[in-house]
């Protein structure tokens, strides 16, 4: 089986926030959030990463991110363009936005050769939830199963304004549901 691989998706434009929030400098020496991300998966064992960008946003994510991260990292880019859709599917009139998760994941299908874990670029996770996902992925059957990092609510919750969250439930130790809660 392949090793396990890292998808970030990163093609979000920020527009609540204002701007590119994925390349944004936090850290005390310019860092974006991202890097620590990668810092943590790379210690858990993920060695290729796959970026799920906007065709609008790539020349400014490789010079601030992607560049730097291929000399430790493999690097590859996947692109979130509307268009990506299976069959029978097509683009809602006035939409200029991508999907989420499974949109993002429908972009890089083509890149993601074995089990992998997806995260978004502007969250941090901790290294034990990349230790956690890296172990769990290394156990999954080749094709069929899947396994995800879960946390308490009210460890998510962000004491500077409201968040959007998908609430998992679980039944008899399998995933049951996932309602979106706003706010």
């Amino acid at each position: 089986m392949n090793k396990p691989v890292l998808v970030v998706m990163a093609a979000g434009m920020g527009s609540r926030y204002g701007g590119m929030k994925q390349i944004d400098p936090v850290g005390p020496n310019g860092e974006v959030i991202i890097d620590y991300s990668l810092y943590d998966a790379y210690r858990a064992g993920f060695r290729t990463v796959i970026f799920v960008i906007k065709h609008e946003i790539e020349e400014a994510f490789r010079a601030a991110i992607g560049d730097r991260i291929s000399k430790i990292m493999e690097v590859k880019y996947a692109f979130q363009q509307l268009d990506i859709l299976p069959t029978g599917f097509e683009v809602p009139e006035n939409r200029e936005k991508p999907w989420g998760t499974c949109h993002a994941v429908l972009a890089a299908k083509n890149l993601i050769d074995g089990p992998f874990a997806v995260i978004n670029a502007d969250d941090y996770y901790g290294v034990d939830a990349y230790r956690t996902i890296y172990e769990e992925l290394g156990k999954l059957a080749p094709s069929g199963e899947s396994t995800m990092v879960g946390y308490l609510l009210k460890n998510t919750a962000s004491l500077h304004g409201t968040v959007s969250r998908g609430v998992c439930k679980v039944k008899d130790g399998k995933l049951d549901s996932i309602q979106e809660t706003l706010k």
